[in-house]
């Protein structure tokens, strides 16, 4: 067998080859809803837009790490929960973001209920990013407790105790702004 002109084999080309098929097949495949959850986490499109970009770098650097395809989907929601994590500890100080920059993370019927979408992801971004992710999680993606639990490998109970205190925290946000902008 002859080397190729890069200095590969050709079998090793063609898995490579193979290999980025796949990947590519599974990002095209999961790219908008890790849109929607890093959009529901970060509360900017541009933001969410950088984060899913850099997960999937991060996903190809560490493809050869992944033993069962079938398990892409978690498997690349930690490494965006992640990397939406590290983005949100790296901002420090976040303002409530711009209701212009919120993407469409469904299809509200009335107008009423688009103040109300506005209200909840501004009251959101003043979360915590824990607290963020578990209610993307939930909400957003519509995960059940235990594929959260599986997910942020915690115990289920844990999942429970921290959505609750979640959901506690982001009524108090609401209660606060409530006085102050409705």
């Amino acid at each position: 067998m002859r080397e190729s002109v890069d200095g590969r084999w050709p079998a090793e080309s063609e898995r490579d080859a193979s290999r980025a098929a796949a990947f590519q097949t599974l990002a095209d495949q999961h790219i908008h809803e890790a849109y929607k959850l890093a959009n529901a986490v970060l509360g900017s499109p541009p933001a969410a837009q950088d984060a899913v970009h850099d997960a999937f770098v991060k996903a190809w650097e560490r493809w050869s790490s992944l033993r069962d395809p079938a398990r892409f989907d978690s498997w690349f929601k930690r490494i965006l929960i992640n990397t939406c994590r590290d983005r949100l500890r790296a901002a420090k100080h976040r303002d409530a973001a711009d209701v212009d920059d919120q993407a469409d993370l469904g299809a509200p019927d009335t107008l009423r209920d688009i103040d109300e979408r506005i209200y909840v992801e501004q009251a959101l971004v003043r979360l915590k990013p824990d607290d963020r992710i578990l209610l993307a999680l939930r909400y957003y993606q519509d995960l059940k407790l235990d594929d959260i639990a599986e997910l942020l490998d915690i115990p289920t109970g844990t999942v429970k105790s921290r959505l609750n205190a979640a959901h506690g925290r982001l009524r108090s946000v609401l209660g606060d702004s409530e006085g102050a902008s409705r």
